[in-house]
């Protein structure tokens, strides 16, 4: 996927801004890897669609085609685990494009997030969603220090070889999804009276 350390590219960045793009990626990431055949299946799509945007998965540089393999599909498999969707050191259009994707992407989340808990009652208590959030007073200091601290938390879970090579997964592990927002309210400025 996008290289963090480099500029996101524009075009790359509108890759993401399709919802069913970010459906290929969970699912691929989940599965290790899948064919257009086998995401339809999952994702209800037709393999003709399936297929476009893997293509257009893959032109960007997020995903790849597993090596080795020999049929006539060709099985996919995320190409790193890393994503930038930030608008820092782009121009106006790529502000645009990231603003594109990360909308996109906000609203994928937070469907995959009401799926989990509608189905909290059916999983074991230990495996069941929680859900938290806190609005607090803050000093710029302490904003870059909670964020720095809840992005720590994710960075001790994260292992990129548990997403890129399922077999590396501990046993009895299922996937989790650990999301972390962080947001500053606009300052708020005194209605209009005339």
């Amino acid at each position: 996927m996008t290289d963090s350390k480099k500029t996101p590219d524009p075009k790359a960045l509108r890759a993401l801004a399709h919802p069913l793009r970010w459906q290929l990626l969970d699912l691929l990431g989940s599965e290790g890897s899948g064919t257009a055949t086998r995401c339809s299946e999952v994702l209800g799509e037709s393999v003709a669609s399936c297929s476009y945007h893997l293509g257009m998965l893959a032109k960007y540089g997020y995903i790849e085609e597993v090596p080795g393999r020999i049929g006539r599909e060709k099985p996919w498999r995320i190409a790193s685990a890393e994503q930038d969707l930030g608008p820092s050191g782009l121009d106006a259009e790529g502000k645009l494009a990231a603003a594109a994707a990360t909308e996109v992407f906000l609203e994928h989340e937070f469907t995959r997030t009401r799926q989990r808990y509608r189905r909290k009652s059916l999983e074991p208590e230990q495996w069941q969603p929680a859900l938290q959030g806190e609005t607090v007073w803050l000093t710029e200091q302490e904003y870059a220090a909670a964020r720095q601290d809840l992005f720590a938390v994710l960075e001790k879970y994260r292992r990129d070889r548990h997403l890129l090579d399922p077999s590396q997964r501990p046993a009895g592990s299922r996937e989790a999804r650990l999301f972390v927002a962080v947001s500053v309210a606009p300052p708020v400025t005194p209605a209009n009276d005339g």
